[in-house]
Protein backbone atom coordinates (compact mmCIF):
# COMPACT_ATOMS: atom_id res chain seq x y z
CA UNK A 1 0.00 0.00 0.00
CA UNK A 2 1.21 3.21 -1.18
CA UNK A 3 0.40 6.52 1.19
CA UNK A 4 0.74 10.15 -0.21
CA UNK A 5 0.65 12.92 2.06
CA UNK A 6 -1.21 15.90 -0.12
CA UNK A 7 -2.46 19.30 0.85
CA UNK A 8 -6.16 19.69 1.38
CA UNK A 9 -7.67 22.84 0.75
CA UNK A 10 -11.13 24.64 -0.01
CA UNK A 11 -11.17 24.95 -4.14
CA UNK A 12 -13.30 27.80 -5.59
CA UNK A 13 -16.34 24.83 -5.59
CA UNK A 14 -16.65 25.09 -2.26
CA UNK A 15 -15.10 20.79 -2.12
CA UNK A 16 -11.83 19.92 -0.17
CA UNK A 17 -9.64 18.70 -2.72
CA UNK A 18 -6.24 18.56 -3.73
CA UNK A 19 -5.11 18.65 -7.73
CA UNK A 20 -2.20 16.08 -8.18
CA UNK A 21 0.21 16.47 -10.84
CA UNK A 22 0.33 13.25 -13.82
CA UNK A 23 2.34 12.73 -17.46
CA UNK A 24 0.95 10.29 -19.33
CA UNK A 25 3.25 7.71 -20.10
CA UNK A 26 1.49 5.36 -22.87
CA UNK A 27 -0.42 6.09 -25.71
CA UNK A 28 -3.12 3.20 -24.57
CA UNK A 29 -3.76 5.50 -21.04
CA UNK A 30 -6.83 8.07 -21.16
CA UNK A 31 -9.44 9.52 -18.26
CA UNK A 32 -10.74 6.46 -17.49
CA UNK A 33 -7.75 4.40 -16.68
CA UNK A 34 -5.96 7.01 -15.03
CA UNK A 35 -9.09 7.89 -12.78
CA UNK A 36 -9.99 4.23 -12.40
CA UNK A 37 -6.32 2.25 -12.43
CA UNK A 38 -3.94 4.49 -11.82
CA UNK A 39 -5.56 6.69 -8.95
CA UNK A 40 -7.53 3.49 -8.03
CA UNK A 41 -10.99 5.30 -8.10
CA UNK A 42 -9.68 8.18 -5.71
CA UNK A 43 -10.79 10.35 -8.77
CA UNK A 44 -13.05 9.89 -11.24
CA UNK A 45 -13.28 9.83 -14.80
CA UNK A 46 -15.75 13.12 -15.27
CA UNK A 47 -13.79 14.75 -12.70
CA UNK A 48 -10.54 14.65 -14.96
CA UNK A 49 -12.53 15.62 -17.92
CA UNK A 50 -13.56 18.95 -16.27
CA UNK A 51 -10.32 19.64 -14.56
CA UNK A 52 -8.65 19.71 -17.82
CA UNK A 53 -9.15 20.85 -21.25
CA UNK A 54 -7.53 18.73 -23.31
CA UNK A 55 -10.61 16.62 -24.94
CA UNK A 56 -10.27 12.77 -24.39
CA UNK A 57 -9.88 11.92 -27.78
CA UNK A 58 -6.44 14.25 -28.21
CA UNK A 59 -4.92 12.95 -25.33
CA UNK A 60 -1.23 11.77 -25.70
CA UNK A 61 2.02 10.75 -24.19
CA UNK A 62 3.70 13.34 -22.33
CA UNK A 63 0.46 15.58 -21.60
CA UNK A 64 0.70 16.98 -18.46
CA UNK A 65 -3.22 16.76 -16.69
CA UNK A 66 -4.39 17.94 -13.56
CA UNK A 67 -5.87 14.92 -11.03
CA UNK A 68 -8.45 16.34 -8.78
CA UNK A 69 -8.45 14.55 -5.65
CA UNK A 70 -11.24 15.28 -2.99
CA UNK A 71 -10.09 15.31 0.52
CA UNK A 72 -11.14 16.62 3.60
CA UNK A 73 -9.81 18.52 6.89
CA UNK A 74 -10.41 18.18 10.54
CA UNK A 75 -13.52 19.25 11.58
CA UNK A 76 -13.39 21.56 14.83
CA UNK A 77 -14.36 19.02 17.12
CA UNK A 78 -12.01 16.72 15.51
CA UNK A 79 -9.14 19.02 15.74
CA UNK A 80 -10.17 19.12 19.95
CA UNK A 81 -9.13 16.08 20.54
CA UNK A 82 -6.18 16.05 18.60
CA UNK A 83 -6.80 14.98 15.15
CA UNK A 84 -4.04 16.25 12.90
CA UNK A 85 -4.92 14.26 8.99
CA UNK A 86 -7.63 12.61 7.93
CA UNK A 87 -6.81 9.96 5.15
CA UNK A 88 -8.92 9.20 2.59
CA UNK A 89 -8.96 5.19 2.33
CA UNK A 90 -10.83 3.18 -0.79
CA UNK A 91 -12.90 0.67 0.68
CA UNK A 92 -11.64 -3.21 -0.61
CA UNK A 93 -12.96 -6.12 -0.48
CA UNK A 94 -13.62 -7.88 2.89
CA UNK A 95 -12.99 -5.02 4.96
CA UNK A 96 -14.41 -3.67 7.43
CA UNK A 97 -14.05 -0.84 9.82
CA UNK A 98 -12.45 -2.82 12.79
CA UNK A 99 -9.34 -3.97 10.14
CA UNK A 100 -9.24 -0.18 8.62
CA UNK A 101 -8.66 1.20 11.96
CA UNK A 102 -6.13 -0.79 13.00
CA UNK A 103 -4.65 -0.98 10.39
CA UNK A 104 -3.74 2.99 10.78
CA UNK A 105 -3.51 2.56 14.66
CA UNK A 106 -6.92 4.32 15.00
CA UNK A 107 -9.66 4.07 16.95
CA UNK A 108 -13.58 2.25 15.92
CA UNK A 109 -15.05 5.16 17.34
CA UNK A 110 -12.97 7.51 15.47
CA UNK A 111 -13.45 5.90 12.29
CA UNK A 112 -17.29 5.37 12.40
CA UNK A 113 -17.57 9.17 13.54
CA UNK A 114 -15.54 10.60 10.81
CA UNK A 115 -18.21 9.25 8.25
CA UNK A 116 -21.41 9.37 10.21
CA UNK A 117 -21.68 5.41 10.75
CA UNK A 118 -23.30 3.23 13.45
CA UNK A 119 -21.59 -0.40 14.17
CA UNK A 120 -24.06 -2.24 12.57
CA UNK A 121 -23.49 -0.23 9.20
CA UNK A 122 -22.37 -1.97 6.27
CA UNK A 123 -19.40 -0.58 3.88
CA UNK A 124 -18.84 -1.26 0.10
CA UNK A 125 -15.99 -1.83 -2.12
CA UNK A 126 -14.87 1.13 -3.89
CA UNK A 127 -16.20 3.80 -1.13
CA UNK A 128 -14.13 6.00 0.69
CA UNK A 129 -13.93 5.71 4.25
CA UNK A 130 -11.75 8.81 6.13
CA UNK A 131 -9.75 7.80 9.04
CA UNK A 132 -8.70 10.20 11.31
CA UNK A 133 -5.28 10.64 12.15
CA UNK A 134 -3.12 11.75 15.15
CA UNK A 135 0.12 11.70 14.15
CA UNK A 136 1.38 10.87 10.09
CA UNK A 137 1.44 6.77 9.66
CA UNK A 138 4.89 5.78 8.89
CA UNK A 139 4.64 2.20 8.30
CA UNK A 140 1.38 -0.10 6.62
CA UNK A 141 1.73 -3.31 8.38
CA UNK A 142 0.06 -5.57 5.11
CA UNK A 143 1.38 -8.55 3.21
CA UNK A 144 2.62 -6.88 0.26
CA UNK A 145 5.67 -5.92 -1.51
CA UNK A 146 7.40 -3.04 -0.05
CA UNK A 147 6.27 0.15 -1.84
CA UNK A 148 8.11 2.52 -3.29
CA UNK A 149 9.45 5.92 -1.37
CA UNK A 150 6.86 8.45 -0.71
CA UNK A 151 7.53 11.52 -2.65
CA UNK A 152 6.78 15.17 -0.85
CA UNK A 153 3.60 16.81 -1.27
CA UNK A 154 5.12 19.23 -3.62
CA UNK A 155 6.25 16.60 -5.86
CA UNK A 156 4.09 15.97 -8.69
CA UNK A 157 2.88 12.42 -8.17
CA UNK A 158 3.11 9.74 -11.12
CA UNK A 159 2.14 6.56 -8.63
CA UNK A 160 2.12 3.30 -10.45
CA UNK A 161 -0.24 0.05 -9.97
CA UNK A 162 2.51 -3.01 -9.99
CA UNK A 163 0.86 -6.30 -10.44
CA UNK A 164 1.85 -9.01 -7.79
CA UNK A 165 1.90 -12.85 -8.27
CA UNK A 166 -1.19 -12.40 -5.22
CA UNK A 167 -4.73 -11.15 -6.38
CA UNK A 168 -3.63 -7.76 -3.89
CA UNK A 169 -2.59 -4.72 -5.86
CA UNK A 170 -0.53 -1.64 -4.43
CA UNK A 171 -3.04 1.08 -3.42
CA UNK A 172 -2.57 4.71 -3.70
CA UNK A 173 -4.21 6.35 -0.60
CA UNK A 174 -3.88 10.32 -0.08
CA UNK A 175 -3.51 11.92 3.50
CA UNK A 176 -5.13 15.08 3.63
CA UNK A 177 -3.75 17.92 5.98
CA UNK A 178 -5.41 20.87 5.97
CA UNK A 179 -4.25 23.10 8.89
CA UNK A 180 -7.33 24.92 9.21
CA UNK A 181 -10.62 23.19 10.55
CA UNK A 182 -13.42 24.00 8.36
CA UNK A 183 -16.50 25.30 9.79
CA UNK A 184 -19.02 22.30 9.41
CA UNK A 185 -18.98 18.88 8.76
CA UNK A 186 -18.98 19.32 4.60
CA UNK A 187 -15.75 17.02 4.98
CA UNK A 188 -17.98 14.24 5.48
CA UNK A 189 -20.24 14.58 2.31
CA UNK A 190 -17.58 12.98 -0.11
CA UNK A 191 -16.71 9.77 2.30
CA UNK A 192 -21.30 9.09 2.49
CA UNK A 193 -22.10 9.45 -1.20
CA UNK A 194 -21.35 5.85 -2.01
CA UNK A 195 -23.28 4.74 1.30
CA UNK A 196 -25.75 7.06 1.08
CA UNK A 197 -26.47 6.12 -2.52
CA UNK A 198 -27.20 2.15 -1.65
CA UNK A 199 -29.25 2.41 0.93
CA UNK A 200 -32.87 1.08 0.43
CA UNK A 201 -31.50 -0.86 -2.47
CA UNK A 202 -31.10 -4.74 -2.59
CA UNK A 203 -27.53 -5.67 -2.61
CA UNK A 204 -27.76 -9.02 -5.50
CA UNK A 205 -24.61 -11.90 -5.07
CA UNK A 206 -22.72 -12.04 -8.66
CA UNK A 207 -24.34 -15.40 -8.76
CA UNK A 208 -27.84 -14.37 -8.62
CA UNK A 209 -26.89 -12.31 -11.72
CA UNK A 210 -25.31 -14.73 -13.69
CA UNK A 211 -28.06 -17.22 -12.93
CA UNK A 212 -30.78 -14.64 -13.75
CA UNK A 213 -29.00 -13.93 -17.24
CA UNK A 214 -27.87 -17.71 -18.14
CA UNK A 215 -24.64 -16.54 -17.66
CA UNK A 216 -25.40 -12.98 -19.57
CA UNK A 217 -25.73 -14.97 -22.28
CA UNK A 218 -25.91 -13.99 -26.28
CA UNK A 219 -29.67 -14.58 -26.23
CA UNK A 220 -30.45 -12.54 -22.98
CA UNK A 221 -28.40 -9.20 -24.58
CA UNK A 222 -30.87 -7.05 -24.85
CA UNK A 223 -28.70 -3.92 -25.98
CA UNK A 224 -24.79 -2.95 -25.66
CA UNK A 225 -23.95 -4.20 -22.17
CA UNK A 226 -27.60 -4.38 -21.18
CA UNK A 227 -29.14 -7.94 -20.23
CA UNK A 228 -32.59 -9.61 -19.85
CA UNK A 229 -32.63 -11.30 -16.51
CA UNK A 230 -35.47 -12.99 -14.77
CA UNK A 231 -35.73 -13.21 -10.63
CA UNK A 232 -38.08 -15.63 -9.61
CA UNK A 233 -40.36 -15.01 -12.68
CA UNK A 234 -39.94 -11.15 -12.39
CA UNK A 235 -37.88 -9.82 -15.43
CA UNK A 236 -35.49 -7.10 -14.88
CA UNK A 237 -32.63 -5.42 -17.37
CA UNK A 238 -29.33 -5.93 -15.86
CA UNK A 239 -26.62 -2.73 -17.21
CA UNK A 240 -23.04 -3.49 -16.88
CA UNK A 241 -20.99 -0.49 -16.20
CA UNK A 242 -17.27 0.53 -14.68
CA UNK A 243 -16.15 3.98 -12.85
CA UNK A 244 -18.17 5.64 -10.49
CA UNK A 245 -21.68 5.12 -10.51
CA UNK A 246 -22.78 6.44 -7.15
CA UNK A 247 -24.48 9.76 -8.46
CA UNK A 248 -26.96 7.79 -10.95
CA UNK A 249 -27.68 5.37 -8.00
CA UNK A 250 -27.86 8.14 -5.55
CA UNK A 251 -30.37 10.25 -8.20
CA UNK A 252 -32.49 7.23 -8.92
CA UNK A 253 -33.10 5.65 -5.33
CA UNK A 254 -34.02 9.57 -4.33
CA UNK A 255 -36.68 9.46 -7.47
CA UNK A 256 -40.20 7.41 -7.10
CA UNK A 257 -42.29 8.17 -10.42
CA UNK A 258 -43.95 5.82 -12.97
CA UNK A 259 -42.79 7.55 -15.75
CA UNK A 260 -38.99 7.06 -14.83
CA UNK A 261 -37.39 3.44 -14.83
CA UNK A 262 -36.92 2.40 -11.64
CA UNK A 263 -33.57 1.23 -9.97
CA UNK A 264 -34.01 -2.05 -7.61
CA UNK A 265 -30.62 -2.72 -6.88
CA UNK A 266 -26.97 -3.53 -7.69
CA UNK A 267 -24.22 -5.76 -7.36
CA UNK A 268 -20.67 -4.75 -7.61
CA UNK A 269 -18.16 -7.70 -8.85
CA UNK A 270 -14.45 -7.42 -9.61
CA UNK A 271 -14.49 -3.32 -10.86
CA UNK A 272 -17.75 -3.92 -12.29
CA UNK A 273 -20.90 -2.23 -11.05
CA UNK A 274 -23.85 -4.14 -12.14
CA UNK A 275 -27.45 -1.96 -12.41
CA UNK A 276 -31.03 -3.83 -11.72
CA UNK A 277 -33.60 -1.97 -13.22
CA UNK A 278 -37.17 -3.18 -13.73
CA UNK A 279 -37.81 -4.29 -17.34
CA UNK A 280 -39.11 -2.18 -20.32
CA UNK A 281 -40.81 -5.08 -22.02
CA UNK A 282 -41.19 -2.53 -25.41
CA UNK A 283 -37.92 -1.72 -25.76
CA UNK A 284 -36.57 2.35 -26.40
CA UNK A 285 -38.70 5.00 -28.43
CA UNK A 286 -35.62 4.45 -31.20
CA UNK A 287 -36.67 1.11 -31.54
CA UNK A 288 -40.30 2.24 -32.89
CA UNK A 289 -39.65 4.92 -34.52
CA UNK A 290 -36.03 4.42 -36.84
CA UNK A 291 -35.25 0.88 -36.12
CA UNK A 292 -35.69 -1.90 -38.52
CA UNK A 293 -37.04 -4.02 -35.59
CA UNK A 294 -40.41 -3.17 -35.45
CA UNK A 295 -40.68 -1.80 -39.13
CA UNK A 296 -44.20 -4.27 -40.20
CA UNK A 297 -47.37 -3.49 -40.18
CA UNK A 298 -47.11 -2.67 -36.52
CA UNK A 299 -46.31 0.91 -35.84
CA UNK A 300 -47.04 3.52 -33.12
CA UNK A 301 -50.44 4.86 -33.58
CA UNK A 302 -51.54 8.49 -32.73
CA UNK A 303 -52.91 8.12 -29.24
CA UNK A 304 -49.71 6.08 -28.35
CA UNK A 305 -47.78 9.25 -29.49
CA UNK A 306 -49.54 11.76 -28.08
CA UNK A 307 -49.33 9.35 -24.07
CA UNK A 308 -45.80 9.03 -24.56
CA UNK A 309 -44.88 12.85 -25.20
CA UNK A 310 -47.76 13.08 -21.73
CA UNK A 311 -45.53 10.76 -19.79
CA UNK A 312 -42.23 12.22 -20.85
CA UNK A 313 -43.86 15.61 -20.14
CA UNK A 314 -44.98 13.89 -16.81
CA UNK A 315 -41.47 12.93 -15.51
CA UNK A 316 -39.52 16.15 -16.66
CA UNK A 317 -42.19 18.00 -14.56
CA UNK A 318 -41.49 16.32 -11.38
CA UNK A 319 -38.08 16.04 -11.82
CA UNK A 320 -37.75 20.25 -12.58
CA UNK A 321 -40.74 20.99 -10.06
CA UNK A 322 -41.27 18.54 -7.26
CA UNK A 323 -37.73 16.94 -5.99
CA UNK A 324 -35.54 18.60 -3.97
CA UNK A 325 -33.52 19.83 -5.07
CA UNK A 326 -34.50 19.69 -8.73
CA UNK A 327 -32.58 17.50 -11.19
CA UNK A 328 -31.58 17.81 -15.26
CA UNK A 329 -31.20 14.87 -17.21
CA UNK A 330 -28.89 16.63 -19.86
CA UNK A 331 -29.01 13.21 -22.07
CA UNK A 332 -32.96 13.04 -23.09
CA UNK A 333 -33.49 11.37 -26.51
CA UNK A 334 -34.98 8.51 -28.05
CA UNK A 335 -32.52 5.75 -26.44
CA UNK A 336 -33.34 6.69 -23.39
CA UNK A 337 -37.00 6.74 -23.19
CA UNK A 338 -38.48 3.11 -22.61
CA UNK A 339 -41.15 2.09 -23.15
CA UNK A 340 -43.15 -0.70 -21.09
CA UNK A 341 -45.75 -3.55 -22.17
CA UNK A 342 -48.58 -0.95 -22.06
CA UNK A 343 -46.22 1.27 -24.35
CA UNK A 344 -46.02 3.66 -21.61
CA UNK A 345 -42.82 5.88 -21.52
CA UNK A 346 -40.44 5.53 -18.92
CA UNK A 347 -37.25 7.79 -18.57
CA UNK A 348 -33.99 5.72 -18.41
CA UNK A 349 -30.12 6.50 -18.10
CA UNK A 350 -29.21 9.07 -15.64
CA UNK A 351 -25.33 8.58 -15.94
CA UNK A 352 -25.16 12.70 -16.98
CA UNK A 353 -27.87 13.91 -14.17
CA UNK A 354 -26.86 16.47 -12.58
CA UNK A 355 -28.92 18.61 -9.44
CA UNK A 356 -28.94 22.01 -9.59
CA UNK A 357 -29.30 24.79 -6.94
CA UNK A 358 -28.25 28.39 -7.95
CA UNK A 359 -30.83 30.58 -9.22
CA UNK A 360 -30.88 33.04 -12.40
CA UNK A 361 -33.60 35.42 -14.09
CA UNK A 362 -33.75 32.51 -16.71
CA UNK A 363 -34.45 30.01 -14.35
CA UNK A 364 -31.85 27.37 -12.44
CA UNK A 365 -28.43 27.91 -14.26
CA UNK A 366 -25.02 26.51 -14.17
CA UNK A 367 -21.73 26.35 -16.17
CA UNK A 368 -19.67 23.78 -17.72
CA UNK A 369 -17.00 23.42 -19.77
CA UNK A 370 -17.81 19.77 -20.06
CA UNK A 371 -20.17 19.31 -22.96
CA UNK A 372 -21.35 16.15 -23.60
CA UNK A 373 -24.38 15.07 -24.64
CA UNK A 374 -26.23 13.51 -27.81
CA UNK A 375 -25.47 15.38 -31.18
CA UNK A 376 -28.85 17.08 -32.77
CA UNK A 377 -30.73 16.70 -28.88
CA UNK A 378 -28.26 19.44 -27.41
CA UNK A 379 -29.32 23.47 -26.88
CA UNK A 380 -27.40 26.09 -28.82
CA UNK A 381 -26.65 27.89 -25.43
CA UNK A 382 -25.34 24.24 -23.81
CA UNK A 383 -22.78 23.98 -27.09
CA UNK A 384 -21.67 27.38 -27.43
CA UNK A 385 -21.15 28.52 -23.76
CA UNK A 386 -21.77 25.42 -21.41
CA UNK A 387 -24.98 26.72 -20.28
CA UNK A 388 -27.03 23.97 -18.16
CA UNK A 389 -30.49 24.90 -16.85
CA UNK A 390 -33.70 23.15 -16.92
CA UNK A 391 -34.55 24.68 -20.95
CA UNK A 392 -31.98 22.20 -21.98
CA UNK A 393 -34.13 19.46 -21.19
CA UNK A 394 -37.02 21.27 -22.51
CA UNK A 395 -35.02 21.71 -25.93
CA UNK A 396 -34.56 17.75 -26.06
CA UNK A 397 -37.84 17.05 -25.49
CA UNK A 398 -39.24 19.27 -28.50
CA UNK A 399 -36.82 17.07 -30.47
CA UNK A 400 -38.34 14.31 -29.30
CA UNK A 401 -41.75 15.51 -29.45
CA UNK A 402 -40.77 16.02 -33.61
CA UNK A 403 -39.76 12.68 -34.13
CA UNK A 404 -43.14 11.45 -32.40
CA UNK A 405 -44.41 13.60 -34.99
CA UNK A 406 -42.54 13.16 -37.81
CA UNK A 407 -40.71 9.67 -37.70
CA UNK A 408 -37.58 11.25 -38.80
CA UNK A 409 -34.80 10.94 -36.71
CA UNK A 410 -32.86 13.75 -34.76
CA UNK A 411 -30.38 13.97 -37.17
CA UNK A 412 -29.57 13.00 -41.08
CA UNK A 413 -27.64 13.52 -43.76
CA UNK A 414 -29.12 14.94 -47.21
CA UNK A 415 -27.88 13.55 -50.72
CA UNK A 416 -24.61 16.22 -50.48
CA UNK A 417 -24.03 14.26 -47.29
CA UNK A 418 -24.34 17.45 -45.03
CA UNK A 419 -25.60 17.52 -41.49
CA UNK A 420 -30.01 18.20 -41.42
CA UNK A 421 -30.87 18.66 -38.28
CA UNK A 422 -34.90 18.10 -37.18
CA UNK A 423 -35.05 21.14 -35.19
CA UNK A 424 -34.18 23.46 -37.72
CA UNK A 425 -36.71 22.33 -40.29
CA UNK A 426 -39.60 22.43 -38.30
CA UNK A 427 -40.20 26.28 -38.29
CA UNK A 428 -40.11 26.05 -42.32
CA UNK A 429 -42.95 23.93 -41.52
CA UNK A 430 -45.22 26.15 -39.96
CA UNK A 431 -44.53 29.81 -41.26
CA UNK A 432 -45.58 31.27 -44.83
CA UNK A 433 -48.27 29.47 -46.51
CA UNK A 434 -49.95 26.20 -47.33
CA UNK A 435 -49.07 25.19 -43.53
CA UNK A 436 -51.41 22.27 -43.29
CA UNK A 437 -50.41 20.53 -46.51
CA UNK A 438 -47.11 20.93 -45.39
CA UNK A 439 -47.80 19.85 -41.59
CA UNK A 440 -49.02 16.42 -43.75
CA UNK A 441 -46.02 16.16 -45.70
CA UNK A 442 -44.24 16.71 -42.42
CA UNK A 443 -46.25 13.79 -39.72
CA UNK A 444 -45.06 10.73 -40.49
CA UNK A 445 -46.56 8.45 -43.06
CA UNK A 446 -47.12 5.57 -40.89
CA UNK A 447 -49.74 7.11 -39.12
CA UNK A 448 -51.72 7.03 -43.01
CA UNK A 449 -53.55 10.46 -42.01
CA UNK A 450 -55.52 8.46 -39.35
CA UNK A 451 -54.47 11.56 -37.18
CA UNK A 452 -56.63 15.20 -36.19
CA UNK A 453 -54.68 17.43 -37.64
CA UNK A 454 -55.19 20.50 -35.64
CA UNK A 455 -54.40 18.77 -32.86
CA UNK A 456 -51.01 17.51 -34.68
CA UNK A 457 -50.88 21.78 -35.40
CA UNK A 458 -50.82 21.94 -31.89
CA UNK A 459 -48.69 19.57 -30.69
CA UNK A 460 -46.01 20.79 -33.25
CA UNK A 461 -46.38 24.68 -32.24
CA UNK A 462 -45.32 23.44 -29.17
CA UNK A 463 -42.40 21.46 -29.99
CA UNK A 464 -41.36 24.96 -32.39
CA UNK A 465 -41.53 26.48 -28.69
CA UNK A 466 -39.66 23.94 -27.05
CA UNK A 467 -36.61 24.24 -29.52
CA UNK A 468 -36.49 28.09 -29.42
CA UNK A 469 -33.31 29.29 -29.94
CA UNK A 470 -33.08 31.69 -26.78
CA UNK A 471 -33.64 29.64 -23.63
CA UNK A 472 -36.25 32.27 -22.74
CA UNK A 473 -38.52 31.68 -25.10
CA UNK A 474 -38.83 28.03 -24.50
CA UNK A 475 -41.54 27.39 -22.04
CA UNK A 476 -41.23 25.47 -19.06
CA UNK A 477 -42.22 21.79 -18.60
CA UNK A 478 -45.03 22.24 -16.09
CA UNK A 479 -46.18 24.47 -18.87
CA UNK A 480 -45.73 21.89 -21.49
CA UNK A 481 -47.08 18.77 -19.53
CA UNK A 482 -50.27 21.54 -18.75
CA UNK A 483 -50.76 21.62 -22.91
CA UNK A 484 -50.15 17.97 -23.26
CA UNK A 485 -52.65 17.17 -20.62
CA UNK A 486 -55.12 19.13 -22.53
CA UNK A 487 -54.08 17.29 -26.52
CA UNK A 488 -54.50 14.05 -24.33
CA UNK A 489 -57.67 14.92 -22.96
CA UNK A 490 -59.62 15.52 -26.05
CA UNK A 491 -58.45 12.57 -27.70
CA UNK A 492 -60.54 10.68 -25.18
CA UNK A 493 -63.85 10.47 -27.56
CA UNK A 494 -61.71 10.38 -30.95
CA UNK A 495 -61.39 7.64 -32.81
CA UNK A 496 -59.15 7.12 -36.23
CA UNK A 497 -62.23 6.41 -38.01
CA UNK A 498 -63.17 9.69 -37.54
CA UNK A 499 -60.31 11.01 -39.96
CA UNK A 500 -60.78 8.34 -42.69
CA UNK A 501 -64.16 9.31 -42.67
CA UNK A 502 -63.76 13.16 -43.09
CA UNK A 503 -60.65 12.19 -45.97
CA UNK A 504 -63.70 10.58 -47.58
CA UNK A 505 -66.06 13.41 -47.00
CA UNK A 506 -63.84 16.36 -48.41
CA UNK A 507 -63.33 13.68 -51.39
CA UNK A 508 -66.41 13.34 -52.39
CA UNK A 509 -66.93 17.16 -52.27
CA UNK A 510 -64.54 18.25 -54.20
CA UNK A 511 -65.75 15.66 -57.03
CA UNK A 512 -68.76 17.06 -56.76
CA UNK A 513 -67.36 20.70 -57.07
Amino acid sequence: MVVVPVNCSCSSLQLYQHNAAYTILDDAENYYTIANETYQGLTTCRGMMEANSIDSRNLSVRDNLTVPLRCACPTRKQVASGVKFLLNYLVTWGDSISQIAELFNATNRSVLDANMLKEEDLIYPFSPILVPLITEPTKIDQAVPSPPPVRSPQTPVNPVVHSTSSSKKWVFVGVGTGAEPIKSDDSLVESQRFRNAVESLNIYKFEDLQFATSNFSEENNIKGSVYKGSFKGDDAAIKVMKGDVSSEINILKKINHSNIIRLSGFCVHEGNTYLVYEYAQNGSLRDWLHSTKHQTSITLEWKQRVQIAYDMANAFNYLHKYTNPPYIHKNLNTSNILLDSNFRAKIANFGLARSIHSHDQGGLLQLTRHVVGTHGYMAPEYIENGVITTKLDVFAFGVVMLELLSGREALTEDKNKEEELLYASISRVLEGENVREKLRGFIDPCLRNEYPLELAFSMAQLANQCVAQDLNSRPSMAEVFMILSKVLSSLSDWDPSDEIDRSKSLSRSSQMG
